[in-house]
């Protein structure tokens, strides 16, 4: 089993999957600079060595409550972060703190349950596989992994932190506000789908 290949294909589309800390990092980047929606984007590098270690524990699937539980949780934090965006104004850029911006991408990724699933349910049981054939196959698995979903995250704060040079403050606000929406939207599915057990 190729756990390179492995690596940068599962980093790839977790990478490119749309979701919360997406739209944190989105956001951020908007209304505070690159430098803040960076250590946004490097948040699954802080989280992720405990939901790693659970997981390879585990090698299973949290009990249904719990990530019901954990989705309820993060469904309303993302909500919340919705709103936050919507009463955003132009000098916060000044005021915000790196550590708040560490916090925030903390906690939206250990909320959010698609991390936790992946982990239990198939990067697991993977990294336990790699570590059993080689402490080389573990790594060779983790570093693409982690270089494309951390390295994606870090492009679209690239990219969102410059576009706003090219474009005027009516446009740029409407763009905070559709984006706000969006993350709004997430939140209240996730609460639902925790209600429902849809998830």
């Amino acid at each position: 089993m190729d756990f390179l290949l492995i690596g940068f294909g599962l980093g790839l589309a977790a990478g490119l999957a749309p979701g919360p800390l997406h739209m944190l990092v989105l956001t951020t980047s908007m209304q505070r600079g690159l430098a803040a929606g960076l250590r946004v984007a490097v948040a699954p590098l802080l989280t992720d060595v405990f939901v790693i270690t659970t997981g390879v524990l585990a090698v299973g699937a949290l009990p249904d409550r719990a990530v019901r539980v954990l989705a309820f949780g993060g469904g309303l934090f993302i909500l919340y972060l919705g709103i936050d965006a919507l009463r955003w104004k132009s000098t916060e850029r000044e005021t915000a703190t790196p550590a708040a911006d560490l916090r925030r991408g903390f906690l939206t990724n250990l909320l959010n349950p698609h991390p936790w699933l992946f982990w239990l349910g198939v990067g697991g049981p993977l990294l336990r596989s790699a570590w059993d054939n080689s402490i080389a196959s573990a790594v060779a698995f983790l570093v693409p992994f982690y270089l494309l979903l951390v390295g994606t995250k870090v492009l679209l704060a690239v990219v969102s932190s410059r576009g706003t040079r090219f474009i005027d403050s009516t446009w740029y606000r409407w763009m905070i506000y559709a984006a706000a929406t969006a993350f709004m939207g997430m939140g209240v599915w996730l609460v639902f789908a925790a209600v429902r057990g849809t998830l």
